[in-house]
């Protein structure tokens, strides 16, 4: 008896289609806009400490001159890419970079704390136009084998870039100014500009939904901008009772408030639209999807602990260690080199864990990473050790960011992939802004505790001169420690300068120790959920990290 046999392939059967050439080109123009934006996350914070010498700033100002670039960014995420998906998608790429290089420049230009925090704002909105546009560039422009390609490119950059950041920005500080951290974008931006008019296709999404939904933008605007503020002032202004005492509470309490009853006003502004049938900036049904849920979580608190790591470190190297600029850049560098290698090997990990349980991996080396840099911290602390232990940080950042995303889409609809990358990405920024709020507010309770206590084993130093010392280095974020280093024993404290420059060193190395510990328990956290992550997930295998989605979902023009 004759065994059934499978059919074969016949020449109607249509063939997986394969990208060709100019598409390529496309997806480096994309990668190189890319690169750019989220560079610019990680740049700043190892030239902060010259920053705020040379602009007179405080921690609280430092703060936000880390901050405004993220709140603004995820504030606007997912508005900016459903106006692409409406508007087309390379229109909206050309205009985010436009807005990006104006920032820059206002940047490069600043002279006050208020102009170069502004200046970032508006560098934010700019790369809340370019992030969801180049992946929805990606995702309507490959199918099949291609995209697999592509979003692995296109990961490599949001996870490897991040790193690089600080080793550039040292490069750029110590050689040439830190105003050139923000001039390296024009010659880079203006090349990407004239590739995407070249070579990217334009393409639009098929929106059924009617109506643009303003006041949900409204309502994450207030809500993340008003958390954020609230943990970021609470130190200089107070968190009931402002600390001039010129007025009865603190304003404080009051817009975080506002910005918490924001958030949750939005929730349900959101929910209401899409019972109407109406266009709304987030999904929320997607939340109902556990992998979607925990894996989001993951996303926020690895992030929180990423950029809240970036703020702390640079400043604790220059200002505690004694580093130069492009010394720092080179020891966080190494965080660059784990996470380049660790992300180029996490495919083939996967192959073996699969990709839930790589992401469990690359965290638990995360956490175990920054608690022993904890654990290390001290002025002497040698630059091979922290080297060492962030090359360990930055392996497990790469294997975790490489198939969290991955892992994040995997049961949300091919067509509501879009959606779903923009969530993800908007809560990554959000853990950025947070990161960089809480930290620093862990590192300036710190300052004002562990350098107090520190100074008071300094001999015959007066209770008056001590509060100032400790009010300075504060409010310097450490700039002061450098100051009193290089004036040695031939500065206004004579034989005992370096006694209490010592002192305040140990002080500020105590209160990094504290903030480090902090990121680790976030990182903790984000081992946990990613745990429930990977008992939830199905293996991935070799699907695609946004799947397949229907050709039809997208119209290319």
């Amino acid at each position: 008896m004759n065994q059934p046999t499978s059919p074969a392939r016949t020449s109607a059967e249509p063939a997986e289609p394969r990208a060709d050439r100019r598409a390529w080109l496309g997806l480096g123009v994309l990668a190189a806009g890319l690169s750019m934006i989220v560079v610019d996350g990680t740049i700043v914070g190892v030239a902060l400490p010259v920053i705020v010498t040379d602009l007179g700033l405080d921690l609280t100002d430092a703060q936000w001159v880390n901050s405004a670039y993220s709140v603004m960014f995820a504030a606007l995420l997912l508005t900016a890419g459903r106006l692409g998906d409406r508007l087309g998608r390379r229109g909206m790429f050309i205009a985010g970079v436009l807005i990006f290089l104006a920032g820059s420049g206002l940047a490069a230009m600043a002279g006050t704390a208020t102009a170069l925090i502004a200046s970032r704002i508006v560098q934010g909105v700019g790369g809340a136009c370019v992030l969801p546009a180049t992946l929805s560039s990606v995702n309507a422009t490959f199918r099949g084998r291609d995209r697999i390609v592509a979003f692995a490119v296109w990961g490599a950059v949001i996870s490897g870039m991040a790193a690089v950041g600080p080793l550039l920005g040292g490069a750029l500080t110590t050689y040439l100014s830190w105003r050139w951290i923000f001039l390296v974008n024009v010659p880079i931006g203006i090349a990407v500009l004239a590739g995407a008019v070249l070579v990217v296709r334009e393409t639009r999404a098929a929106v059924t939904e009617p109506g643009l939904d303003v006041d949900g933008l409204l309502l994450s605007a207030l809500g993340f901008g008003g958390v954020v503020f609230a943990l970021i002032e609470g130190q200089r202004l107070g968190w009931w009772r402002p600390l001039s005492g010129q007025s009865p509470i603190s304003p404080v309490p009051i817009i975080g408030l506002l910005g918490a009853l924001s958030l949750a006003l939005f929730v349900v502004w959101e929910r209401h639209r899409a019972r109407r049938g109406r266009s709304a900036i987030s999904d929320l049904s997607l939340f109902s999807f556990p992998t979607f849920s925990w894996g989001n979580l993951t996303a926020l608190t690895v992030a929180i602990g990423e950029f809240g790591l970036l703020l702390v470190l640079p400043l604790f190297l220059v200002n505690a260690v004694g580093l130069t600029t492009m010394g720092a850049g080179l020891v966080l560098a190494a965080m660059a080199l784990g996470a380049f290698a660790s992300g180029a090997a996490a495919r083939h990990v996967a192959t073996l864990l699969g990709a839930p349980r790589t992401v469990v991996a690359g965290l638990v080396l995360e956490a175990l990473g920054v608690a022993a840099i904890a654990l290390c911290v001290s002025p002497t602390v040698s630059r091979w050790l922290l080297a060492g232990l962030l090359a360990v940080y930055g392996a497990g950042l790469g294997l975790a960011s490489a198939q969290l995303t991955g892992t994040v889409l995997v049961d949300v609809p091919p067509e509501k992939s879009g959606q779903g990358s923009a969530t993800q990405s908007t809560v990554r920024q959000l853990g950025a802004a947070l990161g960089a709020a809480v930290l620093g507010a862990v590192l300036s309770t710190g300052l004002a505790h562990d350098v107090s206590a520190r100074l008071d084993t300094v001999d015959h130093l007066p209770p008056a001169v001590a509060h100032g010392l400790v009010t300075a280095t504060r409010e310097s974020a450490g700039g002061a420690i450098s100051g009193l280093r290089a004036q040695g024993d031939t500065g206004r404290f004579g034989p005992a300068g370096p006694r209490i420059t010592s002192a305040l060193a140990d002080g500020f190395a105590d209160a990094t120790r504290a903030a480090l510990f902090t990121a680790s328990g976030f990182l903790l956290l984000g081992l946990v959920s990613a745990t429930v992550l990977a008992v939830r997930s199905r293996d991935t295998g070799d699907r695609s990290p946004a799947g397949d989605r229907d050709p039809r979902s997208d119209e290319g023009s």
